[in-house]
């Protein structure tokens, strides 16, 4: 990556711009607003760039970074540029609370950016509806950040577990009936909502083994021993990627070779072969994962800007699904505050979002509303073949607990990829 991850967590630093977020415009607007100024929009997330998560993971933020500097080489948004502070918590809550907190005081940023894991985004979410900051495009598939009612002002950016959990179900269905399907997954919203979307289209106790891990804890023998012995086919993963690895090889060492089925959490091929080393390849051959957004690996506008965007302003860091993810983020919050208007607000951008007209750049279009908060109500299944992750003819799309067999429709990529441009 273009910043060393250790500089990233030893420092906090902001990333880009150099403006305070204290300044006037003409009409008083910025002056009122924490984070805007004449010149500049200025964020911030908290992500893991150390612990457990960090493998994938913190290449997102440096992603994100690099698809801003990009815009604001073009110009910025209503001639803003957009400043990004990343702050580590090592995926760790009690640190994700102080340096949220850093952020909305000291900084004063006007939002929070992609906060990336569901256990420490949940410590924060209180506090940020509390003092009135957006909390945009959260980095995790969890239902907690779909309460409009609760949490007006928090929006997630993953397609929510329940989905994508209901479409790996229905797609065992569907290619594998009659094959005993299993279940791994981490003892938080990840495990437990991926698993009741899977169940949704299976059915109540249709998995033959239900297994959790902390990722604390890095040994799955006991969780993929009582898999094996279930006599399980199919196993569906709710894990993050260095579990994902570990549920792989440890499988390997008990001489079991299910079909391995994971939601798009832990499914990054490049970060996988990475964490796999030699074995990577054929481990990973067959490999089924949900995925919203469409294929890094595939030839498409957004993969191919995305590359130019990584080689020119993110070192040319390897290009991976962690990539498109921070880039495909900071795309729609681009969009977002394109469309809150030359003289954004808190209140302006919140609107934006809920207005339900801002688009993505996904398999399917954003699906935002002002009563729903979801990103996705509908996701693709993809599989590596031949060292080469790329979507099938399966997809699905949850509404209520009824799920149905789609199209999907991949949103294209207009102009230079800047909203407004």
């Amino acid at each position: 990556m273009l910043v060393p991850i250790a500089a990233l967590a030893a420092l906090g630093i902001a990333l880009s711009g150099c403006s305070t977020p204290s300044s006037s415009n003409g009409d008083g607007v910025a002056a009122s607003t924490p984070g805007v100024t004449d010149d500049t929009v200025t964020i911030g997330t908290h992500t893991p760039l150390t612990g457990p998560a960090a493998p994938g993971y913190s290449q997102v933020s440096a992603a994100a970074l690099a698809y801003f500097d990009y815009v604001n080489d073009n110009g910025g948004i209503h001639g803003r540029n957009i400043k990004y502070i990343v702050k580590d918590d090592g995926y760790n809550p009690a640190n994700t609370q102080m340096v949220v907190r850093e952020l909305v005081q000291d900084d004063e940023v006007f939002a929070i950016f992609n906060g990336l894991g569901t256990p420490p985004h949940t410590s924060v979410i209180d506090y940020l509806h509390d003092n009135d900051v957006p909390d945009l495009f959260v980095a995790s598939g969890s239902t907690t950040w779909n309460q409009p009612e609760q949490y007006p002002n928090m929006f997630p950016f993953n397609a929510d577990y329940v989905v994508e959990g209901s479409a790996l179900g229905q797609y065992a269905s569907d290619v594998y009936p009659g094959e005993k399907v299993c279940f791994l997954g981490q003892d938080d919203d990840l495990g437990g909502d991926l698993r009741r979307g899977a169940e949704i289209a299976l059915g109540d106790n249709a998995l033959v083994q239900v297994e959790e891990y902390s990722a604390s804890n890095a040994d799955l023998t006991a969780q993929v021993g009582a898999m094996k012995a279930s006599g399980c086919e199919v196993a569906i993963l709710a894990t993050i990627p260095g579990f994902t690895a570990l549920a792989m090889t440890t499988a390997a060492r008990l001489d079991w070779e299910p079909l391995w089925i994971t939601s798009s959490v832990g499914s990054d091929y490049p970060v996988l072969l990475e964490l796999l080393g030699d074995a990577g390849p054929a481990l990973l051959d067959g490999l089924i994962a949900t995925g919203y957004l469409q294929s890094a690996e595939a030839d498409n506008g957004w993969s191919q800007l995305f590359k130019q965007i990584n080689d020119d302003y993110n070192g040319g860091a390897p290009f991976t699904g962690a990539v498109f993810n921070g880039m495909s983020a900071a795309y729609l919050f681009t969009e977002a505050l394109e469309a809150a208007g030359e003289h954004p607000t808190r209140e302006s951008i919140v609107e934006a979002v809920r207005s339900g007209k801002l688009v993505g750049n996904g398999m399917t279009p954003v699906s935002f509303s002002e009563e729903d908060y979801s990103a996705y109500r509908a996701v693709g299944i993809a599989v590596i073949e031949d060292g080469l992750q790329d979507f099938t003819e399966y997809a699905y799309r949850l509404d209520g607990e009824v799920v149905t067999a789609i199209e999907l429709d991949p949103v294209p990529l207009v102009g230079k990829g800047i909203p407004g441009s």
